[in-house]
């Protein structure tokens, strides 16, 4: 057992110091290597509460991408790169942090090398800039990170209890063996305070999830964002194509319209226009292509709008087409709205769409004609730009608002919103009161599955293929078989806790008593030293005398 501790002592001590031999401490580098470890301590606690964000936002990794995609020109998932940086980051930081507390478990010096404290610096900048470029050009995601705590929190507080029970032990040992009252009442205080907000945290959290089944809202229908994104090339009839096995209740897309007045689906509509999903720039190298009235309609059609999604396989999913599949991907065309329209038709699908022009109103009438003009149930247009609304009205064409007061006050029942835009307090008081509520873009399980209880009517989608097959939330639970779980995980800790600290307290005073034995021992060979030198000197100085006397 020596041996084995002994080894993983030399371990441990190599990978957190660099180093192998036994080094001595001194007070001062001592107070230095406890002041590193806290600091370990705190970027890995900071490197999970990052990669828990990193996790909650994949949902909207799109955004992310699309943001590289406007600054650099290339299309590359870069939300992936921050993940795997950040999953690097967080893992070393861990493992880190294990090999410190080996360190303490075994009594090992807490040297940390240079090279972990450069690594250590990096990893920090590299947090502290995501926090900051959030907080800067992407706050929404915020509101996503403090949604998702409604999915995620019970979850959290019975891994932070747990991760509390492990580490008291520890906590209790440092307590009695640290010589300093201000250190013992530090440490002693700090734990006490964590463990009840711990323990209580349950009293604050609220979730749409802590429901009775039989009283679970229906399942949100989908709406195909652009079509089946992750399936085919966005905004093509291949991806609607797609959407359509999934049981959609709606296409979502975008219109403008060509130089010759032709209504199409495009969603890029800035500088970037036709550069990300087409090959205009290979086509028409010369072209200005800033608005879709650079091109005509036959312009457009000689456009391949597929082969992109083929190269830079966006979503990673391209693997899951056939070979006939990814042949007729690579083939596709930017369709005409009235091709949509007559798909639609046929299947009975709404269509929903943003219009993206700087002639609003010429562009919707235009619009406006061509729906008519298709033969489409008018039921089956779901109109969302919020311009020229007054003249739309008249086409008998369903009002869909992105702004609740809006909604009210023209007396409109159809919502479409970003989800991250509304509370699920306020989708339920809504969906109470009859109006329709859609969310988007909706791509996660546990986002969706939020929704689902909240009482969302419907989702707008990149995956529809994967929330179709959903037939429940990933958990339901009610408030009162919580709470019993919550009591009981909270009694279970309080008593491990409980019986450790009274493990630590005996062995804190067998060693008190083994430190007193030995002073005592100490005491007793010392005073018996100095009496047999006393006896010894005595002896010869009686001895000397009698030497004198007798000479």
């Amino acid at each position: 057992m020596s041996n084995c501790k002994s080894i993983c002592a030399v371990c441990s001590r190599t990978v957190y110091s660099c180093y192998w031999g036994k080094p001595r401490e001194s007070t001062k580098s001592k107070t230095k290597a406890c002041l590193w470890f806290s600091i370990v301590a705190v970027v890995t606690v900071t490197a999970l509460a990052w990669m828990y964000i990193c996790m909650v936002t994949y949902n909207d990794q799109e955004d992310v991408n699309w943001k590289g995609f406007t600054a650099l020109h290339l299309w590359i998932n870069w939300f992936m790169v921050l993940i795997i940086l950040s999953a690097l980051i967080t893992a070393y930081c861990v493992f880190l942090l294990i090999f410190a507390l080996i360190q303490v478990a075994l009594k090992g010096p807490l040297n940390l090398h240079w090279a972990h404290k450069i690594f250590l610096l990096v990893g920090s900048i590299f947090i502290a800039s995501g926090v900051i470029g959030i907080s800067l050009v992407w706050k929404q995601e915020w509101l996503t990170v403090r949604l998702s705590l409604e999915a995620t929190s019970p979850f959290l507080q019975f891994g932070a209890v747990g991760a509390l029970t492990l580490l008291c032990n520890m906590v209790f040992k440092a307590i009695f063996t640290t010589r300093q009252t201000l250190s013992r009442y530090i440490i002693g205080s700090t734990f006490a305070t964590v463990s009840v907000v711990l323990f209580l945290l349950p009293l604050c959290i609220r979730s749409p999830c802590f429901i009775e089944k039989h009283k679970l809202p229906a399942k949100p229908m989908l709406i195909g964002h652009r079509g089946a994104p992750m399936l085919a090339p966005e905004n093509t009839i291949m991806s609607f194509n797609r959407s359509i096995s999934c049981g959609i209740k709606a296409f979502e897309t975008d219109v403008q319209l060509s130089e010759d007045r032709v209504p199409f689906l495009m969603h890029d509509n800035d500088s970037n226009f036709l550069l990300r999903t087409t090959n205009a720039k290979d086509a028409f190298p010369h072209k200005p292509l800033h608005t879709s009235a650079s091109l005509t309609w036959a312009e457009y059609q000689s456009l391949n709008a597929g082969e992109w999604f083929v190269k830079t396989d966006p979503f990673k999913t391209v693997s899951q087409l056939s070979e006939a599949e990814k042949e007729m991907a690579q083939n596709q065309k930017i369709p005409t709205l009235q091709q949509l329209l007559q798909l639609a038709q046929q299947h009975r699908i709404h269509v929903m769409f943003d219009l993206y022009s700087p002639n609003q109103k010429d562009d919707t009438i235009d619009t406006v004609k061509t729906i008519l003009l298709s033969g489409i149930d008018r039921n089956l247009v779901l109109w969302l730009p919020p311009t020229e609304r007054d003249y739309v009205k008249a086409s008998g064409f369903t009002q869909v608002y992105n702004n609740v007061g809006e909604m009210k006050r023209k007396n409109g029942t159809h919502l479409n919103l970003k989800y991250s835009k509304i509370s699920t307090r306020e989708i339920r008081e809504l969906r109470k009161n009859n109006f329709d509520v859609n969310l988007w873009v909706v791509n996660e399980r546990w986002l969706f599955s939020l929704l689902w209880c909240a009482g969302a009517s419907s989702v707008t989608t990149n995956s529809c293929h994967t929330l179709k097959d959903m037939e429940w939330p990933d958990w339901t639970i009610t408030r009162q078989l919580y709470r019993k779980i919550w009591l009981t995980v909270d009694i279970v800790s309080l008593l491990i806790m409980a019986g450790l600290f009274v493990y630590q307290w005996h062995e804190n005073q067998k060693e008190v008593i083994r430190v007193e034995e030995e002073k005592t021992v100490s005491f007793l060979t010392s005073k018996s030293f100095d009496d047999n030198t006393t006896v010894s000197l005595t002896s010869g100085l009686i001895s000397d005398t009698s030497t004198d006397k007798i000479s």
